[in-house]
């Protein structure tokens, strides 16, 4: 199996993942599961970073969607629980780094009831924002919990705190950050003038340095959950991301 495109984990962090599962997991009683534990994580790291249908995954798994469904459902805590203390700790993983955000989007579909809290404008469609924070490496630091997807980014930027968090700390951003601490590249002068040539120079280094946090949203939006659709609850949508994020740190070795 390609772990990169299919479970987003190679065989040793698959098994590292599932012995760590078997050890939180209580035994079970009466009949014996349909599919063992390591099918069952790879079934649902395959949801995951697939974003593939129920359907389809009971096809390539020989097993009922409502097996897939329950699998799923029974399995995504039990990662979230045994990943998470590779979570980086904020603001200790900041201190000392030049840290770049970023805002990305998360595609959700036409909900009821949310069409003008989640349309976004920019994007011509429905979905949530999150900011994600990295260092100049593209290694993954943070990731916002979910906001709705009209709210621009530096307001999504304030809304989990970031702002104050952020304070003492040198951070790259695009001009959607206007009005916050963050360095972003030198405007245009009014009248539609043209940058000097120090100006032109510093905003290509500035972008060449921001390139590593698209690297890094680039690699979570891997998991194509986030990417190319969600289609669970909306009020599940906070938990999986987090859930994806700290499965990410565990790749990263964090």
């Amino acid at each position: 199996m390609r772990y990169h495109s299919t479970t987003g984990l190679d065989d040793d962090l698959t098994e590292e993942l599932v012995s760590r599962i078997a050890q939180v997991t209580p035994p079970r009683k009466g009949r014996r599961p349909i599919m063992g534990l390591y099918r069952s994580v790879q079934l649902t790291l395959t949801l995951l970073r697939t974003n593939i249908t129920q359907a389809l995954a009971a096809e390539l798994f020989d097993v009922s969607q409502p097996t897939v469904s329950r699998t799923v459902r029974r399995i995504v805590p039990l990662i979230g629980q045994v990943t998470c203390l590779h979570t980086p700790p904020l603001p200790e993983a900041l201190h000392g780094r030049l840290v770049l955000v970023d805002g990305t989007f998360i595609p959700t579909g036409r909900r009821a009831g949310m069409k003008k809290q989640n349309f976004s404008g920019k994007h011509r469609r429905q979905g949530v924002s999150v900011q994600v924070l990295s260092d100049t490496d593209g290694c993954l630091l943070a990731v916002s919990p979910p906001c709705p997807g009209r709210i621009n980014d530096y307001t999504a930027l304030r809304q989990p705190g970031w702002e104050t968090l952020l304070e003492d700390t040198a951070v790259l951003g695009d001009p959607a950050y206007r009005g916050s601490k963050v360095i972003m590249p030198a405007r245009r002068a009014h009248g539609g003038g043209e940058h000097s040539p120090t100006d032109e120079q510093a905003n290509r280094e500035h972008s060449a340095i921001r390139a590593a946090v698209e690297h890094a949203i680039a690699h979570l939006k891997q998991w194509k959950i986030l990417a190319t659709g969600y289609r669970g609850r909306l009020t599940e949508l906070p938990a999986i991301l987090r859930i994806i994020t700290t499965l990410e740190y565990f790749r990263l070795g964090w």
